[in-house]
């Protein structure tokens, strides 16, 4: 009597891992692997996205030297610095 239960359970058990290992996060049905329906749960995440050019301080520095070459008349005066006096 004990030997058919234990042969009973253990087959239960067996066939619950089985069925366990066979149902995961994702399925294959008709050679595509899909995601299952549960990722629907989840809240969205937001990745702002990537600038063009990813270094901005290089990118400003670049533009106002280009800017220095393009107007040569046109100098950057340093803050608190006015222009020379006359003599």
């Amino acid at each position: 009597m004990k030997t058919s239960r234990w042969s009973k359970l253990l087959s239960a058990t067996v066939l619950g891992l089985s069925l366990a290992t066979s149902v995961g996060c994702q399925t294959w049905y008709g050679g595509m692997t899909l995601p299952s329906g549960h990722y629907l749960d989840h809240r969205p995440q937001y990745f702002r996205p990537d600038p063009a050019f990813p270094l901005e301080k290089e990118l400003a520095t670049q533009q106002g030297q280009a800017a220095l070459i393009d107007n040569p008349g046109r100098g950057v005066e340093a803050p608190g610095v006015g222009p020379a006096a006359p003599r």
